[in-house]
């Protein structure tokens, strides 16, 4: 699993990519109308397709924080509630005592010490009430454990963005010309933004471990690579040495 998810790609992407008739393989098997319009275009956009992208978008994600944090990031437990409601053959949602954040997307294990599962949010139904992407496959019963993980904000963000945009440049616009567009174009620099925010130290990534030749400077400023002419556009050595 990614750093993202595609419900998480579904949610950012433009409605060029999506469906306008039922997923089902079977047209004679009706469709979800709430998802026309909202759902990625299996035909053209499948499912290894998006999670081939998600893979390259961590990838440079990992590669831009490799000087400051240990990576791959790790999830990490940050909401924790107990189901009010039991999941049997009436019920198929997750039902809470009172609201809580959980919003699409959004990863949450169900365990009730016995049997576990994970499930990605498909939407909330009301704000107590939740459905899920997958169905539920056991009878949960009251009281059950439910706890939400995730990595740490802003990355899963960042992933999906970043994810977004490749996948609209390369199957919308790919014929056109620009061969990009201004909407990849744009929530990619929301995700560069993000990512510098980390790098400059504004963004925090709690509980994650940090990496580093001391405490006080940043690890890159250790040591340099050996300039023996200098940088372009600048003295040579000859010159720096005379002052």
């Amino acid at each position: 699993m990614g750093y993202c998810t595609i419900q998480d790609i579904e949610n950012i992407i433009a409605q060029a990519l999506t469906s306008a008739t039922t997923n089902s393989l079977d047209p004679a098997t009706p469709g979800d109308l709430l998802t026309i319009g909202k759902s990625l275009d299996t035909n053209l956009v499948t499912e290894a397709i998006v999670n081939s992208y998600i893979l390259y978008a961590d990838t440079e994600i990992n590669a831009t924080l490799s000087a400051l944090y240990k990576v791959p990031l790790e999830q990490k437990i940050d909401l924790e509630t107990v189901l009010y409601s039991a999941i049997d053959a009436y019920n198929e949602y997750i039902v809470l005592e009172e609201p809580w954040p959980l919003n699409p997307g959004d990863s949450v294990i169900l365990t009730d010490g016995t049997v576990t599962e994970n499930h990605v949010i498909n939407e909330a139904i009301s704000p107590d009430v939740y459905s899920t992407v997958t169905p539920i496959s056991y009878h949960f019963p009251i009281g059950t454990r439910i706890v939400r993980v995730k990595y740490p904000d802003p990355i899963p963000l960042v992933s999906a963005r970043m994810a977004a945009a490749n996948i609209y440049d390369k199957y919308y616009v790919s014929e056109a010309s620009p061969d990009t567009s201004n909407f990849g174009k744009y929530i990619r620099e929301q995700a560069r933004a993000l990512l510098n925010n980390i790098l400059n130290g504004r963004t925090i990534l709690h509980g994650h471990h940090r990496v580093g030749g001391s405490r006080f400077w940043n690890p890159t400023l250790d040591a340099q690579y050996g300039l023996p002419k200098g940088t372009e556009g600048s003295k040579d050595s000859d010159q720096l040495a005379k002052g």
